[in-house]
């Protein structure tokens, strides 16, 4: 554990040297620290010490609205007695920054540099500014990478928090948004926000959002995911109980039904807790564009995850142990492709998996200027090559394929690769045991997913434990028109239900046309 955790502080010395000296020792004499000694003409005969780290601070800002000021601007003569009255004449009358703080411990000076502050200090003073100044290189707001959408707000999360509440407060303009930042990281000191509706969200939620981020003991966060494994409630599942997504409009829309939203600084990846199953199957598309399109694409979704997840296993259990259920002409097609296989079904499908996500993964580390064509042009090579050769029929390569095609279709990439793994224990228990071994193994899923809970909302709502209302089973699958969406998802105690007034449609005003 380090000084800071265990509540030591080391205070400031009245030796401006000493504090120089001190903090040019805390940083091991790093080059990117520097150190500015000066004299203003308030106050000639005291000697003034600025320093910061090179690379995190807007270096004009510093020059136009720190240094020239105090070099050239007069004060109070009283300014002159001693060091710490001068930093606090000198914060009222000349240093133009709007966020500028005092501290008098050496600890809390170390943070706030490296959080892009630049320190003042006095001979003479025991006490020090901090004047906000951060800045530097950062990645512009762009498209999203991975949630891209037709129709819809075009720009994503980047790495700096601050940039990111700030997205999500340009959408919603409430005083009722609350923002609660933690530090977390012992040697990082990341900062984690706390995004949530006041008067909407659930208070328990939110506490216990609070209460298991304190618990979280750990030398650095990187990324969101390091928050994501801390905070879950149940890490042996493949199934995510955390939303992760890279779009301020996604987050915007889940706190206002009353969910609570985690920003990590350093990742564009922002939490969305609690969630459900169904939530993965929704896009930010699909409120934006009419509701039947919306409710016919969200079906479609539905479709090919049960694709991705049971079809080559459906594949394996037919040929091997039902041929009866194959129509006559069907099954002579695939017996005569299958002739020169040397390989049982189960075999020839799991090297085909296997295959294909060999080329799924070289394609993501690979160059993006080639990774598209080494995943498409691979594909179809080996694919062809091995039909040619006789390793696999062209029945399993159709399928394997249409099952890969149907895992991109998942707008919630997590939810897509806990289908990817599943898949293969499917397949094992299909070739063993035909359409009793697809049975176990989806009867068992679903007792998975129903003992999963996300801070406490069951995993499987409003289907399980207890279904809810039929107008809320009914939002699963039916994207119902906006001016008919009057309640928020009731998945936990909300305290404001209802989100708009009345499920009526305004009136058309007709004209006659004259």
């Amino acid at each position: 554990m380090s000084e800071t955790k265990q509540g030591a502080k080391t205070p400031l010395s009245a030796s401006l040297q000493a504090n120089v000296h001190a903090v040019n020792a805390r940083f091991g004499s790093s080059s990117d620290l520097v150190i500015r000694l000066f004299r203003s003409d308030a106050a000639p005969e005291r000697e003034i010490a600025l320093l910061y780290i090179d690379g995190l601070v807007e270096t004009a800002t510093i020059n136009e609205s720190i240094i020239a000021p105090m070099m050239t601007m007069e004060l109070p003569a009283y300014a002159e007695e001693r060091g710490d009255r001068l930093l606090t004449s000198m914060r009222a009358c000349v240093v133009s920054i709007s966020s500028v703080k005092e501290t008098s411990t050496m600890e809390e000076a170390l943070q706030y540099m490296a959080d892009g502050h630049c320190l003042l200090l006095a001979d003479g003073g025991v006490t020090a500014l901090l004047a906000d100044v951060n800045g530097g290189q950062q990645r512009a707001v762009t498209i999203p990478q991975t949630q891209t959408v037709i129709r819809g707000p075009q720009h994503g999360f980047v790495e700096d928090v601050h940039t990111n509440v700030s997205l999500v407060r340009r959408i919603i303009r409430s005083s009722n948004l609350h923002v609660q930042t933690h530090k977390i990281g012992e040697q990082t000191h990341s900062n984690v926000s706390v995004l949530y509706l006041n008067g909407v969200a659930d208070p328990a939620v939110v506490k216990e959002v609070y209460r298991r981020l304190a618990a979280i003991d750990i030398d650095g966060v990187l990324e969101s995911g390091y928050i994501e494994e801390f905070i879950q409630d149940e890490s042996f599942t493949m199934f995510p109980t955390l939303m992760n997504t890279e779009r301020p409009d996604t987050v915007a829309a889940s706190i206002l039904e009353g969910k609570v939203a985690i920003l990590v600084d350093g990742s564009p990846i922002a939490l969305i807790a609690p969630t459900t199953f169904f939530s993965f199957f929704d896009s930010p598309e699909d409120y934006y564009q009419r509701f039947d399109i919306a409710t016919f694409i969200r079906t479609i979704r539905y479709v090919a995850y049960l694709i991705s997840m049971i079809f080559p296993s459906l594949y394996i259990a037919i040929t091997t142990f039902h041929q009866e259920m194959l129509p006559t002409t069907l099954l002579i097609s695939l017996a005569a492709q299958r002739e020169g296989v040397p390989f049982p079904g189960l075999v020839e499908a799991l090297l085909m998996e296997m295959t294909f996500e060999v080329l799924r993964e070289a394609g993501l580390r690979m160059p993006r200027a080639i990774g598209p064509a080494i995943s498409i042009v691979g594909a179809l090579v080996l694919g062809q090559s091995a039909v040619q050769a006789g390793i696999v029929s062209a029945g399993m390569v159709i399928v394997v394929s249409f099952t890969a095609i149907s895992n991109f279709v998942m707008p919630e990439s997590s939810m897509a690769a806990t289908s990817r793994i599943l898949r293969f224990g499917i397949m094992i228990m299909a070739g063993m045991l035909g359409f009793l071994g697809i049975y176990v193994s989806v009867l068992f899923i679903i007792v998975h997913l129903t003992s999963l809970r996300s801070f406490g909302v069951p995993y499987m709502s409003p289907f399980a434990p207890s279904p809810n209302k039929w107008v809320m089973l009914k939002g699963i699958f039916v994207r119902k028109p906006w001016w008919s969406i009057v309640l928020r998802p009731m998945d936990t105690n909300l305290r404001n239900p209802r989100r708009q007034g009345s499920a009526k449609r305004p009136p058309a005003q007709r004209h006659s046309g004259k």
